[in-house]
Protein backbone atom coordinates (compact mmCIF):
# COMPACT_ATOMS: atom_id res chain seq x y z
CA UNK A 1 0.00 0.00 0.00
CA UNK A 2 1.72 3.59 -1.14
CA UNK A 3 -0.29 6.36 0.92
CA UNK A 4 0.40 10.28 -0.10
CA UNK A 5 -0.82 12.47 3.19
CA UNK A 6 -1.89 16.05 1.44
CA UNK A 7 -1.55 17.59 4.50
CA UNK A 8 0.40 17.30 7.44
CA UNK A 9 2.22 19.68 9.92
CA UNK A 10 5.53 17.49 10.44
CA UNK A 11 7.40 20.39 12.08
CA UNK A 12 5.25 19.10 15.32
CA UNK A 13 6.09 15.62 14.81
CA UNK A 14 9.83 13.68 15.83
CA UNK A 15 11.76 11.33 13.98
CA UNK A 16 10.16 8.10 15.35
CA UNK A 17 7.06 9.20 13.73
CA UNK A 18 8.31 9.65 10.23
CA UNK A 19 9.57 5.80 10.57
CA UNK A 20 6.23 5.19 11.96
CA UNK A 21 4.62 6.33 8.76
CA UNK A 22 7.44 4.84 6.36
CA UNK A 23 6.59 1.64 7.74
CA UNK A 24 2.48 2.47 7.70
CA UNK A 25 2.44 2.99 4.01
CA UNK A 26 3.33 6.50 4.03
CA UNK A 27 6.06 7.84 0.85
CA UNK A 28 4.93 11.35 -0.14
CA UNK A 29 3.25 14.39 1.99
CA UNK A 30 3.02 17.73 1.62
CA UNK A 31 3.14 19.71 4.63
CA UNK A 32 1.32 23.38 4.23
CA UNK A 33 2.47 26.39 6.72
CA UNK A 34 0.13 26.73 9.98
CA UNK A 35 1.23 28.70 12.57
CA UNK A 36 3.24 28.64 15.48
CA UNK A 37 1.51 27.63 18.29
CA UNK A 38 1.90 31.02 19.85
CA UNK A 39 1.61 34.70 18.21
CA UNK A 40 4.85 35.05 15.59
CA UNK A 41 6.23 38.48 16.69
CA UNK A 42 7.56 39.54 13.43
CA UNK A 43 7.61 38.36 9.48
CA UNK A 44 11.42 37.12 10.09
CA UNK A 45 9.49 34.52 11.94
CA UNK A 46 7.80 32.95 8.80
CA UNK A 47 11.14 33.41 6.93
CA UNK A 48 13.01 30.93 9.06
CA UNK A 49 9.91 28.81 9.19
CA UNK A 50 9.14 28.68 5.01
CA UNK A 51 13.38 28.15 4.86
CA UNK A 52 13.05 25.25 7.36
CA UNK A 53 9.85 23.70 5.18
CA UNK A 54 12.25 23.95 1.97
CA UNK A 55 15.52 22.45 3.26
CA UNK A 56 15.33 21.20 6.94
CA UNK A 57 12.15 19.27 6.84
CA UNK A 58 12.70 17.80 2.91
CA UNK A 59 16.09 16.16 4.75
CA UNK A 60 14.66 14.73 7.02
CA UNK A 61 11.78 12.95 5.46
CA UNK A 62 14.40 11.86 2.94
CA UNK A 63 16.16 9.87 5.91
CA UNK A 64 12.78 7.70 5.94
CA UNK A 65 12.12 7.56 2.61
CA UNK A 66 9.52 10.01 2.78
CA UNK A 67 8.83 12.41 0.02
CA UNK A 68 8.51 15.88 1.26
CA UNK A 69 6.77 19.18 -0.54
CA UNK A 70 5.57 22.11 1.15
CA UNK A 71 2.62 24.56 0.78
CA UNK A 72 3.31 28.53 1.79
CA UNK A 73 1.31 30.82 2.95
CA UNK A 74 0.22 33.15 5.77
CA UNK A 75 -2.04 31.51 7.32
CA UNK A 76 -5.84 32.68 8.62
CA UNK A 77 -5.78 32.88 12.28
CA UNK A 78 -1.91 35.18 11.55
CA UNK A 79 -3.65 37.06 8.86
CA UNK A 80 -5.55 38.91 11.43
CA UNK A 81 -2.26 40.44 13.41
CA UNK A 82 -0.78 43.26 11.56
CA UNK A 83 2.76 42.25 12.40
CA UNK A 84 2.80 39.25 10.27
CA UNK A 85 0.87 40.50 7.39
CA UNK A 86 4.05 41.84 5.35
CA UNK A 87 4.42 38.18 4.62
CA UNK A 88 2.13 38.84 1.41
CA UNK A 89 4.78 40.66 0.06
CA UNK A 90 7.52 37.90 0.49
CA UNK A 91 5.48 35.44 -0.37
CA UNK A 92 6.49 35.51 -4.18
CA UNK A 93 9.98 35.31 -3.28
CA UNK A 94 9.39 31.89 -1.88
CA UNK A 95 6.67 30.99 -4.50
CA UNK A 96 9.33 30.30 -6.95
CA UNK A 97 10.87 27.31 -5.20
CA UNK A 98 11.04 24.07 -6.86
CA UNK A 99 9.07 22.01 -3.37
CA UNK A 100 6.84 24.49 -3.29
CA UNK A 101 3.62 22.65 -4.92
CA UNK A 102 0.88 24.82 -3.58
CA UNK A 103 0.10 27.86 -1.49
CA UNK A 104 -1.53 27.05 1.53
CA UNK A 105 -2.89 26.93 4.26
CA UNK A 106 -5.12 29.94 3.47
CA UNK A 107 -9.05 30.90 4.17
CA UNK A 108 -10.73 31.57 7.37
CA UNK A 109 -10.21 31.00 10.64
CA UNK A 110 -12.56 33.82 12.78
CA UNK A 111 -13.96 35.27 8.85
CA UNK A 112 -12.73 38.42 9.62
CA UNK A 113 -12.00 41.65 7.01
CA UNK A 114 -8.68 40.98 6.86
CA UNK A 115 -8.97 37.29 6.58
CA UNK A 116 -11.04 38.66 3.45
CA UNK A 117 -8.06 40.59 2.17
CA UNK A 118 -5.46 37.79 2.61
CA UNK A 119 -7.38 35.32 1.23
CA UNK A 120 -8.33 37.19 -2.06
CA UNK A 121 -4.69 38.01 -2.26
CA UNK A 122 -2.90 34.46 -1.91
CA UNK A 123 -5.46 33.14 -4.27
CA UNK A 124 -4.42 35.92 -7.12
CA UNK A 125 -0.73 34.38 -5.71
CA UNK A 126 -1.57 30.81 -6.69
CA UNK A 127 -2.81 32.12 -9.89
CA UNK A 128 -0.07 34.09 -10.46
CA UNK A 129 3.12 31.09 -10.07
CA UNK A 130 0.57 28.51 -11.62
CA UNK A 131 -0.04 26.61 -8.28
CA UNK A 132 -2.83 25.27 -6.49
CA UNK A 133 -4.25 26.24 -3.62
CA UNK A 134 -5.27 24.69 -0.13
CA UNK A 135 -7.86 26.50 1.48
CA UNK A 136 -8.73 26.18 5.33
CA UNK A 137 -12.46 26.11 6.20
CA UNK A 138 -12.91 27.25 9.55
CA UNK A 139 -13.90 24.65 12.48
CA UNK A 140 -16.14 27.03 13.94
CA UNK A 141 -19.81 28.18 11.61
CA UNK A 142 -18.19 25.56 8.90
CA UNK A 143 -21.03 25.85 6.82
CA UNK A 144 -21.36 29.56 6.70
CA UNK A 145 -17.38 29.62 6.30
CA UNK A 146 -17.23 27.11 3.53
CA UNK A 147 -20.10 29.21 1.34
CA UNK A 148 -18.10 32.47 1.99
CA UNK A 149 -15.32 30.55 0.90
CA UNK A 150 -16.90 29.48 -2.22
CA UNK A 151 -17.47 33.11 -2.76
CA UNK A 152 -14.09 34.15 -2.93
CA UNK A 153 -12.85 31.36 -5.20
CA UNK A 154 -15.31 32.35 -7.93
CA UNK A 155 -14.50 35.65 -7.42
CA UNK A 156 -10.59 35.09 -7.77
CA UNK A 157 -8.82 33.80 -11.02
CA UNK A 158 -7.89 31.11 -9.81
CA UNK A 159 -10.43 27.99 -11.14
CA UNK A 160 -11.97 25.85 -8.33
CA UNK A 161 -10.87 22.51 -10.09
CA UNK A 162 -7.14 24.41 -8.87
CA UNK A 163 -8.35 25.15 -4.90
CA UNK A 164 -8.38 22.15 -2.43
CA UNK A 165 -11.47 23.08 0.11
CA UNK A 166 -9.90 20.97 3.51
CA UNK A 167 -11.24 20.15 7.02
CA UNK A 168 -14.25 19.36 5.48
CA UNK A 169 -17.34 17.49 7.03
CA UNK A 170 -21.00 15.87 6.38
CA UNK A 171 -22.49 19.37 6.63
CA UNK A 172 -20.44 20.80 3.81
CA UNK A 173 -18.81 17.92 1.90
CA UNK A 174 -21.95 18.21 -0.91
CA UNK A 175 -21.53 22.36 -1.28
CA UNK A 176 -17.51 21.90 -1.64
CA UNK A 177 -17.96 19.08 -4.59
CA UNK A 178 -20.83 21.26 -6.20
CA UNK A 179 -18.22 24.22 -6.37
CA UNK A 180 -15.98 21.78 -8.85
CA UNK A 181 -13.22 21.77 -6.17
CA UNK A 182 -11.09 19.17 -4.59
CA UNK A 183 -12.59 17.68 -1.28
CA UNK A 184 -10.16 17.53 2.08
CA UNK A 185 -10.92 15.53 5.11
CA UNK A 186 -9.04 15.69 8.47
CA UNK A 187 -8.85 12.75 10.16
CA UNK A 188 -8.10 13.07 14.05
CA UNK A 189 -8.43 10.86 17.45
CA UNK A 190 -10.94 13.54 19.12
CA UNK A 191 -12.10 16.39 16.66
CA UNK A 192 -12.69 17.16 13.09
CA UNK A 193 -13.20 13.31 11.35
CA UNK A 194 -12.75 10.32 12.26
CA UNK A 195 -11.99 6.90 10.01
CA UNK A 196 -15.27 5.63 10.01
CA UNK A 197 -17.11 9.01 9.27
CA UNK A 198 -14.61 9.09 6.44
CA UNK A 199 -15.66 6.10 5.01
CA UNK A 200 -19.50 6.50 5.69
CA UNK A 201 -18.40 9.73 3.51
CA UNK A 202 -16.70 7.74 0.77
CA UNK A 203 -20.00 5.37 0.51
CA UNK A 204 -22.16 8.72 0.02
CA UNK A 205 -20.19 10.53 -2.12
CA UNK A 206 -17.21 8.13 -3.91
CA UNK A 207 -13.97 8.27 -4.44
CA UNK A 208 -13.67 11.13 -7.05
CA UNK A 209 -11.73 14.48 -5.93
CA UNK A 210 -11.49 13.50 -2.01
CA UNK A 211 -8.37 13.59 -0.37
CA UNK A 212 -7.71 12.28 3.31
CA UNK A 213 -4.99 14.13 5.78
CA UNK A 214 -4.05 13.38 9.12
CA UNK A 215 -2.97 16.78 9.29
CA UNK A 216 -1.18 16.13 13.00
CA UNK A 217 -0.26 19.27 14.62
CA UNK A 218 0.64 20.06 17.69
CA UNK A 219 -2.61 19.44 19.53
CA UNK A 220 -3.70 15.62 20.20
CA UNK A 221 -3.20 13.84 16.53
CA UNK A 222 -2.37 10.90 14.81
CA UNK A 223 0.11 10.46 12.03
CA UNK A 224 -1.07 7.42 10.94
CA UNK A 225 -4.63 8.20 10.37
CA UNK A 226 -4.38 8.17 6.31
CA UNK A 227 -3.29 3.85 6.95
CA UNK A 228 -6.41 3.99 9.40
CA UNK A 229 -8.56 5.16 6.78
CA UNK A 230 -6.93 3.04 4.14
CA UNK A 231 -8.06 -0.05 6.63
CA UNK A 232 -11.44 1.00 7.40
CA UNK A 233 -12.08 1.54 3.47
CA UNK A 234 -10.84 -2.20 3.04
CA UNK A 235 -12.53 -3.27 5.84
CA UNK A 236 -16.03 -1.79 4.28
CA UNK A 237 -15.70 -3.44 1.07
CA UNK A 238 -13.71 -0.71 -0.77
CA UNK A 239 -11.44 -2.22 -3.29
CA UNK A 240 -7.26 -1.88 -3.34
CA UNK A 241 -8.19 0.12 -6.34
CA UNK A 242 -10.62 2.64 -4.36
CA UNK A 243 -8.27 3.07 -1.73
CA UNK A 244 -5.26 3.87 -4.07
CA UNK A 245 -7.27 5.93 -5.55
CA UNK A 246 -7.98 7.88 -2.64
CA UNK A 247 -4.96 7.28 -0.53
CA UNK A 248 -2.27 8.22 -3.20
CA UNK A 249 -3.63 9.04 -6.91
CA UNK A 250 -5.75 12.16 -5.79
CA UNK A 251 -3.16 14.02 -3.92
CA UNK A 252 -0.80 13.16 -6.83
CA UNK A 253 -2.78 14.31 -9.11
CA UNK A 254 -3.81 17.39 -7.28
CA UNK A 255 -0.75 18.75 -6.15
CA UNK A 256 1.24 17.53 -9.75
CA UNK A 257 -1.12 20.84 -10.95
CA UNK A 258 1.68 22.73 -10.69
CA UNK A 259 4.07 20.90 -12.64
CA UNK A 260 6.76 20.21 -9.39
CA UNK A 261 5.72 17.16 -8.01
CA UNK A 262 9.07 15.04 -7.24
CA UNK A 263 7.82 11.42 -6.05
CA UNK A 264 11.42 10.40 -6.16
CA UNK A 265 14.15 10.86 -3.74
CA UNK A 266 17.45 12.06 -4.17
CA UNK A 267 20.28 9.88 -3.11
CA UNK A 268 21.56 11.04 0.93
CA UNK A 269 24.70 12.82 0.79
CA UNK A 270 27.27 11.63 3.25
CA UNK A 271 26.53 11.91 6.94
CA UNK A 272 29.84 12.77 9.63
CA UNK A 273 30.40 9.59 11.06
CA UNK A 274 27.46 8.06 10.88
CA UNK A 275 25.48 10.81 12.82
CA UNK A 276 21.62 12.01 11.14
CA UNK A 277 21.43 15.59 12.01
CA UNK A 278 23.72 17.69 9.42
CA UNK A 279 25.87 20.21 11.24
CA UNK A 280 26.24 22.53 7.88
CA UNK A 281 28.67 23.02 5.00
CA UNK A 282 32.04 24.86 4.92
Amino acid sequence: MRIFDPHIHMTSRTTDDYQAMYDAGVRALVEPSFWLGQPRTSPASFFDYFDALLGWEPFRAAQYGIAHHCALALNPKEANDPRCTPVLDALPHYLVKDSVVAVGEIGYDSMTPAEDTALAAQLQLAADHGLPALVHTPHRDKLAGLRRTIDVVRESHLPPERVLLDHLNETTVKEAADSGAWLGFSIYPDTKMDEDRMVAVLQDHGTERVLVNSAADWGRSDPLKTRKVADAMLAAGFTADDVDQVLWRNPVAFYGLGGRLQLDLPSPGPLHEGNSILRGGE
